[in-house]
């Protein structure tokens, strides 16, 4: 497996927090415990599925468009149960 290196800007609170993570949780450093929480993020809790083909695709894209165009927002609970056709 191919190893790239990043570099991350953190603001000083989030790194301090991140050292104490470290040591409580037996993490060897900042560096693993970063990697570790993007795997999990990345692969682990993903809930969507990603496989639309590209018809799907262009079909939430048009949604999306006409939508912004005609200012139809509802809330995310009227989402919600349009789809899951509750309505």
């Amino acid at each position: 497996m191919e190893v790239r290196q990043i570099n991350l800007k953190l603001p000083e609170n989030l790194v301090e927090a991140a050292e104490s993570y470290v040591k409580n949780f037996g993490f060897r450093n900042i560096q693993e415990l970063a990697a570790e929480s993007i795997r999990e993020k990345v692969f682990e809790k993903n809930q969507f599925d990603e496989n639309f083909s590209d018809d799907e695709i262009r079909l939430i894209d048009n949604l999306i468009e006409k939508t912004m165009e005609k200012k139809d927002f509802g809330t995310e609970e009227e989402l919600r149960k349009i789809l899951k056709n509750e309505v």
